[in-house]
């Protein structure tokens, strides 16, 4: 699970960083309100935790304008106030949860994974598109009567595809939220696997599509749409 840290408390960053790697959590950082919001954008990430109060934009407004576009990524507030008013107007405008510093490592964790769960049970296990369907329990593509295995990292970008449909999603999309930010995979790698699904979809008979956008990324649809 990929998580984006956005708080401008460095000491605590460093802290909270070391504690949820350790809980087998990959994290991204942010240290101010734009550079979160740059970044939580992208839609690459499982779960943002965001401070109230930082420099350059604070986190309210961070938040309105992630769901101002549309984006249900699911968002934990952090910060030091503990006024009722303040927990209000954060969940009024999107908050998932709220939790007050100082708060416990155990609490914190919690509630994360609290967070997580909601969302995998929101999404659903099966996933499907036109005549296609895949299922997080059991990696294949299925399509009427016809199966057929599925690798993780093909499960990965077909998953994204759905989930994304009516969408171009960028290869540097698909290189962070499956590789992640620090990897050496090239685009190329994208290439190679889109060319396996392709071969997949033809397999089990699917008039599915894997469409390319030139010079961008990839969408999902219909054959002579």
């Amino acid at each position: 699970m990929k998580i984006l840290l956005v708080d401008d408390e460095r000491g605590l960053v460093t802290a909270m960083t070391e504690i949820l790697k350790r809980h087998n959590y990959s994290v991204d950082v942010a240290y101010n309100g734009q550079d979160g919001l740059d970044s939580a954008l992208s839609g690459i990430y499982d779960l943002v935790i965001l401070d109230v109060m930082m420099p350059k934009l604070d986190g309210f407004s961070v938040l309105k304008i992630l769901r101002d576009n549309k984006m249900d990524t699911p968002v934990l507030m952090l910060t030091a106030k503990s006024e009722i008013s303040d927990k209000i107007g954060g969940l009024n405008l999107g908050a998932d949860d709220y939790i007050t510093k100082p708060f416990d490592t155990d609490e914190l964790l919690a509630r994360i994974r609290a967070l997580l769960r909601r969302k995998e049970k929101f999404t659903g296990d099966i996933l499907s598109f036109n005549d296609i369907s895949i299922d997080r329990e059991n990696p294949e593509l299925v399509c009427g009567s016809k199966k057929i295995a599925l690798g993780k990292k093909e499960f990965q970008i077909l998953e994204m595809l759905i989930l994304g449909a009516g969408k171009c999603i960028d290869k540097e999309r698909f290189i962070e939220k499956i590789w992640g930010y620090d990897t050496e995979a090239e685009y190329n790698t994208i290439e190679v696997y889109v060319s396996f699904l392709r071969k997949k979809l033809a397999a089990v008979g699917s008039s599915t599509e894997i469409k390319s956008v030139r010079g961008i990324g990839y969408t999902i649809g219909k054959k002579n749409d």
